[in-house]
């Protein structure tokens, strides 16, 4: 689960080189919610979502501190620590969906939210959306609920915690296109990891006074921690990737590249869990995707347009 966007420029030659990167990191994510789903078996979501961060936070530390001689000075902390519990949320509600539905029927419902990131474009970054756009979001909107009304029906309100994911996930995106001015990417990474490890620190805490489900902590088996360990590495090593593609090629042209997630997602869920999606979600998935990918398309016509003329003095 995840897209960072570019923090300078990309020079022509490498957008190939970006996209197989690309291609490569949104098809080995889902790995990462598979061992997520595999250790929330037997160990709270909230502790696997910790995890998660403790362990992106630990791994980039030293690339941090060798890239800046040191620790890396964080501008508009406050911004970063609200991304930060933003991503660390959307973790937790997807990790808990994880414990209910299949794999690709998650991360369906999820995808709409490039969708919910131009409607936050739009209420919060001023940025203009024509009628079109509007329309295919709408549509999209429409795909999702094909998706989720039969996992209503099977799951209950489970089915709602992607769609939780997807509202928190493009907060998360939208802030980090404001934060991408004043830091690079690996930095951004790394103040991510740790803002989330504080966050889900204070959950934790709280679930082991009050026992609240999926957040009171637990001892983790061997198994537990090696698919957890497992699961560090290809969320670390996934979203290092995300970095390195979108440093060689324009975001407009990657970001369709992540529909591909489905592809993994489905064929991990099948093989490791025995879930195979309905006609009902590969119809969700197609409008959503076809929705997703014409809002791309508009972004790229409306950013490849000259700027207007300034009229004669």
């Amino acid at each position: 689960m995840g897209v960072t966007h570019s923090l300078r420029p990309h020079p022509e030659q490498n957008v190939v080189r970006g996209m197989l990167i690309m291609a490569v990191a949104v098809l080995m994510l889902p790995g990462l919610d598979a061992f997520a789903k595999l250790a929330a078996a037997s160990v709270p979501s909230g502790q696997v979502a910790w995890f998660r961060f403790i362990f992106q936070a630990l791994v980039l530390l030293p690339l941090v501190l060798w890239k800046h001689r040191g620790w890396p000075r964080v501008s508009r902390i406050p911004v970063h620590a609200l991304r930060g519990t933003l991503i660390a949320l959307a973790t937790l509600l997807f990790f808990t969906a994880l414990v209910h539905l299949p794999m690709a029927e998650a991360i369906a419902i999820f995808f709409v939210e490039p969708l919910i990131l131009t409607l936050f474009s739009t209420l919060f970054l001023r940025e203009s959306v024509g009628w079109r756009r509007i329309v295919a979001i709408l549509v999209g909107f429409g795909g999702a609920l094909l998706v989720i009304r039969p996992s209503y029906a099977a799951f209950g309100p489970a089915a709602l915690l992607p769609l939780g994911t997807a509202v928190c996930f493009a907060g998360y995106l939208a802030m980090s296109r404001s934060l991408a001015r004043d830091g690079d990417a690996l930095t951004m990474q790394f103040t991510t990891g740790i803002a989330g490890g504080i966050v889900m620190s204070v959950a934790l805490a709280i679930g082991w006074g009050t026992g609240m489900p999926y957040l009171a902590p637990v001892l983790p088996t061997q198994e537990a921690l090696l698919l957890l360990i497992a699961m560090g590495c290809v969320a670390t090593a996934g979203h290092m990737l995300l970095v390195q593609a979108f440093q060689y090629a324009p975001a407009g042209l990657l970001a369709p590249f992540q529909y591909l997630e489905i592809v993994s997602a489905t064929i991990l869920g099948y093989l490791v869990f025995g879930d195979l999606p309905d006609l009902m979600t590969f119809v969700g998935v197609t409008i959503i995707v076809a929705s997703g990918l014409y809002v791309f398309h508009r972004e790229r016509q409306i950013a490849l347009r000259p700027p207007p003329e300034l009229p004669a003095p």
